[in-house]
């Protein structure tokens, strides 16, 4: 009994939350939806004909059975009318596949989106010509509502594929080659994202969100970004300051308006105000961020920094989170 009532509450599951297919906020996602609807409207009726034709040949009498016997009945159930579903279906696909495909009445707004073992870097290069001059975040894409995006996808490493099934369908990211996805967004609200292609240990905890805003919204973030992070107001957060240069985490990230501009990992200029810790596994506060650095390897084995548990005394693992927290 317990399992008959556990079984429909897993099943919803799937049809809830903010990343599914079935619930488009855009263009694309509503024609991949309707394809999907058709498809699966279509095998429906297929499975049913197939099994009211089983039970007609099992269970009618013999006599109704041999009227139906006949050469030209075989060719007509079994060839003819698969031939014109499938074609019908062909070509509707095809006619969704080419609409898919926005047509260029805008310059749209270029975003890069680069995949690396496990995370996302986001680059919004119409904002500078350099790395130091461009907005850049990790593990969020920020488009404004109602105008056209491009995003520029590529890979540091290995294949990866972004999956934004309420705004578009996925899109391999390969390495040494730039694939471009166009989609728009027809209102406001956060989405989650996936990469969808195995990359490696921590291939599953590698998401991302889209925030969609609205443009006046969209342009005060993309200033905010731009800007130097504001200096620490508390002796705790210039201490934790003191701590990330001398452990050396500048080496690896880049934290704007001061020296220290590492590629390596994802940029923390305004970590505090993201969404997420480690591309989806928490969000982002004092703690999360201390137990981060101090069991990095311990929350997502696999991942390219290493765990400063045993390096940082526990008063300075609290002072380097409370600096990153206020980094909004």
């Amino acid at each position: 009994m317990r399992l008959r009532r556990l079984l429909p509450a897993l099943a919803l599951t799937a049809c809830s939350g903010v990343q599914t297919p079935l619930e488009p906020w855009g263009v694309q996602a509503g024609l991949i939806a309707q394809l999907t609807w058709l498809l699966f409207g279509g095998g429906a009726a297929i499975f049913a004909l197939v099994l009211g034709l089983l039970a007609f040949a099992v269970l009618a009498p013999a006599r109704l059975r041999r009227a139906f016997a006949s050469r030209r009945f075989v060719l007509l159930g079994g060839i003819a009318f698969p031939a014109v579903t499938l074609a019908v279906l062909l070509a509707h696909s095809m006619g969704i596949s080419r609409a898919l495909v926005l047509p260029e009445t805008e310059r749209p707004l270029r975003i890069e989106v680069i995949g690396r073992q496990y995370w996302w870097e986001v680059r919004y290069p119409d904002t500078g010509e350099g790395p130091g001059d461009m907005a850049v975040t990790a593990n969020e894409i920020h488009l404004p509502v109602g105008r056209e995006v491009e995003l520029l996808l590529s890979s540091g490493d290995v294949i990866h594929s972004l999956w934004l099934p309420n705004l578009q369908g996925k899109l391999d990211m390969i390495p040494g080659r730039v694939n471009r996805m166009r989609l728009r967004a027809d209102r406001p609200g956060t989405l989650r994202g996936q990469c969808t292609e195995f990359c490696g240990l921590q291939h599953a905890l590698m998401a991302f969100w889209a925030v969609v805003q609205e443009p006046a919204e969209f342009d005060a973030w993309l200033a905010r970004q731009q800007a130097p992070v504001p200096p620490p107001r508390t002796a705790e957060q210039a201490r934790g300051m003191q701590v990330f240069g001398e452990a050396g985490c500048g080496a690896c990230h880049a934290v704007r308006g001061t020296a220290w501009q590492g590629r390596l990992g994802p940029d923390l200029s305004r970590i505090g105000s993201r969404l997420s810790l480690g591309a989806g596994l928490h969000e982002v506060h004092r703690a999360t961020l201390a137990g981060w650095i101090a069991g990095t390897q311990d929350i997502k084995p696999g991942n390219s920094m290493p765990a400063y548990g045993r390096t940082l005394s526990g008063e300075d693992l609290l002072a380097l989170a409370a600096w990153l927290e206020a980094l909004r």
